[in-house]
């Protein structure tokens, strides 16, 4: 009878590093080595390691400190027993790819199995079934594919290519993000664009197409600014984010973003013959913001005498490119995102950079900022059934007052402006408007033209006088994740109701009633004429300018009459 081990292999690797803190391999107040550094000692996956890494917080006997790593934690009676019954119950990873046979079975002993058992061989039918060919890649995983949420921010070149890649693998859900309409040199490095698309979104037309590369797929596109427009709980439910974009100030955004929520996400970058690709991973190596130099800090935090000129002044122009390194640098991003989607190792905060007029590639790894205000990620996201467009700031003050105290505030994503001021005649506008809707001509003030003072604020407590307007009035986002806290805790409240209208990958899906129509057999013309009747079929010349003789010109415009017989054989030969 064959013996098989019962224990995970989360749990196999969590009593080893149990037995190394007991030995003092790993000494209380040390910290962990890094993620792919255990992953490479145990041979197992991420998911595996994590699994494990988090039995061990449960009993105390590591901590992790965000941003930084994992520590071990001092030694009490508590865990002390608990790592001693977890290392004494442990076994090797050698043991548990043993299957143990007694004597009575095999008297060669016992027989040992790999640790990741292979792949299955499964034979597709490469006639019906378009993804059959990746049935024979050993580490490809159908199901993990097919189930995938991936957005896609920015449709520009780099864009249409990751698309492109990710319709063709059958990634199952793309949310395709970009603010941008199409325009004739967009053609020249950009697949999934035709002429006659000048003028329309660019998200939407390549949705559009990636539908049409691979009728499987389900796509959804949003047209909007992904710093202000798209709500936090989209990108809660992706499983990897990948960003095409060509300025500092989306990118940052997406960063912050992916961090708090916990996402994982692709960056590339392309200019000329030049590009690079990095995965960002919250809580392994340095994240985006890391990255940024003092200088490019202080572009992105520079603030003139008026807020508004700032924002409009961020976006510097575009970048121009090729579309040789689009193809390149979507190579890799799209492959990044499918290991990350496999929980295939990766290498977070490292950078592969991409010269292609030398056809050097080299990686760099990037230092992470202890300090860095990306290092932040929400707590538990409570779920609430209400919508952005008919819940009023009162209502959601009054949640948050219910679980934090009257001293409770919400505070927003973006500065909310109150009123503009004109200094010299005195002319005051209330606004009540996100900044993101605020233009910098309209901060001139109507009566003397001088540019007036900006109030706003980004923090709600109850005192204002315009508590009844709704969220969605003051900018909040659909589906929408909003911070309230007093001076000890946070709290996150999703707005959950807006979820099936936000999120829902049905964008030109074929209605259920629809059935495409099927042709059966072949056709000929004796199953559709009478061969009773003697049709006859009248082709006229079109109108033409003809020079010569009158007489040729006459002659011209006589119509020609083709008779076709109704003999059977004739008509069988035509």
């Amino acid at each position: 009878m064959a013996e098989i081990p019962r224990k995970s292999l989360s749990e196999i690797v969590a009593s080893q590093i149990a037995a190394q803190i007991l030995d003092e391999t790993y000494k209380s107040g040390y910290q962990l080595p890094a993620e792919r550094d255990l992953i490479k000692q145990f041979g197992v996956s991420r998911s595996t390691l994590r699994e494990a890494l988090k039995t061990l917080e449960e009993i105390n006997l590591i901590e992790s400190r965000h941003g930084v790593g994992r520590f071990i934690s001092e030694l009490n009676e508590n865990n002390l027993a608990q790592a001693n019954q977890m290392a004494s119950n442990g076994e090797t990873l050698r043991e548990a790819s043993r299957v143990k046979i007694t004597s009575e079975d095999s008297p060669q002993g016992p027989h040992r199995l790999p640790v990741t058992p292979e792949k299955p061989l499964i034979i597709p039918n490469l006639k019906t079934d378009r993804l059959g060919t990746f049935s024979f890649i050993s580490w490809w995983e159908r199901e993990k594919v097919e189930n995938a949420k991936v957005m896609v921010v920015g449709a520009g070149a780099l864009g249409n290519e990751v698309i492109k890649n990710l319709a063709l693998m059958g990634i199952g859900s793309l949310f395709i993000v970009d603010f941008d309409t199409i325009e004739l040199a967009n053609l020249s490095r950009s697949v999934l664009f035709r002429e006659s698309d000048s003028g329309r979104k660019k998200a939407e037309v390549a949705a559009a197409r990636a539908k049409e590369l691979n009728p499987n797929v389900h796509v959804q596109y949003f047209h909007g600014d992904i710093t202000t427009t798209l709500g936090l709980g989209i990108f809660r439910r992706m499983d990897v984010i990948i960003g095409c974009l060509d300025n500092r100030e989306a990118r940052l955004a997406v960063n912050r973003f992916a961090y708090w929520i916990n996402k994982p996400w692709v960056d590339g970058a392309i200019q000329e013959f030049f590009g690079l690709a990095r995965v960002f991973v919250p809580g392994e190596g340095a994240c985006f913001e890391c990255t940024l130099t003092e200088q490019a800090r202080r572009d992105l935090s520079i603030r003139y005498s008026c807020p508004l000129l700032a924002r409009e002044n961020i976006l510097l122009g575009k970048v121009p490119t090729t579309p040789t390194i689009a193809s390149i640098i979507a190579g890799i991003e799209s492959q990044e995102a499918l290991k990350l989607i496999h929980n295939k190792p990766v290498e977070p905060g490292k950078v592969i950079h991409f010269n292609g007029m030398t056809n050097e590639v080299h990686t760099t790894a990037y230092t992470p900022v202890e300090d860095c205000e990306s290092h932040w990620s929400y707590g538990d996201i409570t779920e609430l059934p209400l919508r952005t467009n008919t819940t009023t700031i009162k209502d959601l003050l009054n949640i948050a007052h219910r679980d934090l105290g009257p001293d409770a505030v919400i505070e927003l994503d973006q500065e909310l402006i109150l009123s503009l001021n004109c200094p010299q005649c005195g002319n005051r506008e209330e606004i009540l408007e996100p900044i993101s809707a605020v233009g910098f001509k309209r901060a001139h003030c109507p009566t003397c033209g001088l540019l007036r003072e900006t109030v706003m604020t980004h923090t709600l407590n109850g005192d204002e006088d315009f508590l009844s307007r709704t969220l969605a009035s003051v900018g909040v986002p659909d589906l929408h994740i909003l911070r309230a806290y007093n001076t000890e805790e946070y709290r996150f409240y999703e707005l959950t109701g807006d979820l099936d209208n936000s999120l829902h990958f049905n964008h030109f899906e074929r209605p259920a009633d629809e059935t495409p129509i099927k042709l059966t057999g072949r056709i000929k013309i004796k199953d559709v004429i009478n061969l009773k009747e003697r049709p006859k079929i009248t082709i006229h010349k079109p109108v033409i300018k003809i020079s010569g003789t009158k007489k040729d010109i006459e002659d011209s415009k006589k119509a020609v009459k083709i008779t076709i017989s109704s003999d059977k054989k004739d008509i069988e030969e035509s």
